[in-house]
């Protein structure tokens, strides 16, 4: 295969011209020859609009077939996609807008009780030239009809130009990611090596023309993005978008679109197993999943077996700085295994555990964990320190991961050498969380740690000194910061203390705080 997204997905239409490719939630569907279709007038919209190989193009919309078309657009051209997560509020889209210098920005309307254009009203940065309402746009926004409608003083020749100058080694996408410095870094990850991990994907998972592939992971996920339908389009699958989880009308959607492929974390499979809509649901089509980003007992792995009919189901690990992929379990892996491990490296690339002084550690003994491949990012935007803080001179990306590999080669994440978390399957960085929540007028001093949750895995705890003369509550603090931050990043509680532990230097003692 062609490893490039515009011939990669050129060979999936000449393949699966007639087969369905992509169909909404409101039944809306589009043959492969169909989305190539829009593709190529939304590539022809872009040219008018002066969008040039490498310039950088942002979308911040909710999972639906118009995401997957701009995307499959910008990527054709020779431009950078760069996704933006729909949780994030204004100021931090501005910042992902501005660090990335993207040029033109498609959103949606109104989603999650926020009308998203108003969000960066006051934050929008010089370099956003165009912003492209995607569905649900008011008067005076630029509507997607009226962006495609542009495409009419563009040559169709130029798009077939521009797609045969991409090379596996140009930029296809930033995703940026936060650290522990409180500022998101921006991944570089290049045509060639997502398509391969995708491939890799899609081969582990057992993925044929037949199947219907339902992604609630959100695009501007590696999971939902390069697992999700970048994958589904490189094996002439059928991809349903669904945009806010529901365990009640995502069964229903099971059920009536007879989805065979589900992936998710592993909160999304507790709450299908546990919905009273389930005894009064067919099921029965389900056939493969991958679950992870989160701790999974093997008796949830037995029950997605014989009460959700999963007959290939596996867990794996990755990181946005390896194109999203590390390692994958076999559809053969006992319950144990898949519960216990992320599985074995993917082809061509590896994996080793290093002590403190950075000497290979022997199997079974634990120590940070270091990738290197094809998928190891190309590095972080404009950030050649951090890149050479994650990447040493022999191409070894450091994971920040602590972990244990067997004699068998898979891996089992023990912990993590750095402060981060995951809720519900999003990284939360505890860094980014205080320097945010330090501009509250009340707080001297913030420390973020994650706490266990059995629903969300860990969810974020908050322990705030105050300034002087102030006072603020939990609720009231809580509530503030869902004004600030995305939902996620919110710690769910807050614990009002007199000091933090400090060591002599005065750092803070984080395992000190009580978890």
């Amino acid at each position: 295969m062609q490893l490039t997204l515009p011939l990669a997905f050129a060979e999936s239409v000449r393949k699966f011209a007639d087969r369905p490719a992509l169909i909404g939630e409101d039944g809306r569907s589009f043959s492969y020859a169909q989305l190539d279709a829009q593709r190529r007038t939304a590539a022809q919209a872009l040219i008018a609009l002066g969008v040039q190989p490498k310039d950088r193009v942002a979308l911040w919309a909710q999972n639906t077939p118009e995401w997957v078309i701009a995307a499959l657009a910008v990527q054709s051209i020779g431009a950078v996609l760069v996704p933006v997560n729909t949780r994030m509020r204004g100021q931090e889209v501005a910042y992902v807008l501005e660090r990335s210098q993207a040029k033109l920005l498609f959103t949606c309307g109104r989603f999650l009780d926020q009308y998203f254009p108003a969000l960066l009203e006051g934050h929008r940065p010089a370099s956003l030239e165009q912003l492209i309402v995607l569905r649900d746009a008011q008067d005076g926004d630029t509507t997607w009809a009226q962006f495609l409608n542009r495409a009419e003083g563009v040559d169709p020749a130029e798009v077939d130009r521009r797609a045969a100058q991409v090379r596996p080694s140009d930029l296809m996408d930033i995703m940026f990611t936060s650290g522990t410095t409180g500022q998101p870094k921006g991944v570089m990850s290049a045509h060639g090596q997502n398509l391969r991990v995708s491939l890799e994907w899609g081969k582990r998972v057992e993925l044929v023309p037949e199947d219907r592939y339902l992604v609630i992971n959100p695009f501007f996920h590696a999971f939902g993005y390069k697992a999700g339908w970048l994958t589904a389009l490189l094996y002439g699958c059928a991809i349903l978008p669904h945009a806010v989880f529901d365990a009640a009308a995502v069964m229903k959607r099971i059920e009536r679109d007879r989805i065979s492929v589900l992936p998710g974390p592993p909160t999304l499979f507790i709450s299908l197993l546990n919905s009273p809509e389930r005894a009064r649901t067919d099921l029965s089509s389900l056939r493969a999943t991958m679950t992870g980003a989160a701790t999974v007992a093997p008796s949830l792995i037995e029950q997605m077996r014989a009460e959700l009919h999963f007959k290939v189901l596996l867990t794996g690990y990755g990181l946005t700085e390896a194109s999203g992929m590390v390692s994958f379990c076999h559809s053969t892996d006992d319950a144990e295994t898949v519960a216990r491990t992320c599985g074995k490296p993917i082809p061509d690339t590896e994996v080793k555990c290093i002590d403190e002084e950075g000497n290979r550690l022997p199997h079974g003994v634990a120590g940070e964990l270091l990738v290197r491949g094809y998928n190891v990012m190309q590095g972080y935007l404009d950030n050649p320190k951090a890149t050479a803080e994650a990447i040493d001179a022999e191409g070894w990306l450091h994971t920040g991961d602590v972990a244990v590999i067997d004699e068998r080669g898979y891996i089992r994440i023990t912990d993590r050498l750095k402060d981060m978390y995951i809720t519900g399957g999003f990284n939360c960085y505890p860094a980014e969380i205080e320097r945010m929540m330090s501009a509250h007028p009340a707080i001297a001093q913030v420390a973020v740690i994650g706490v266990p949750c059995e629903r969300q895995g860990e969810v974020g705890k908050a322990y705030v000194t105050l300034r002087p003369g102030q006072s603020v509550d939990e609720k009231s603090l809580i509530a503030w910061c869902r004004e600030q931050m995305a939902n996620y990043k919110v710690p769910r509680h807050i614990e009002i203390v007199e000091a933090l532990p400090t060591n002599a230097s005065g750092k803070v003692m984080k395992f000190q705080l009580p978890r």
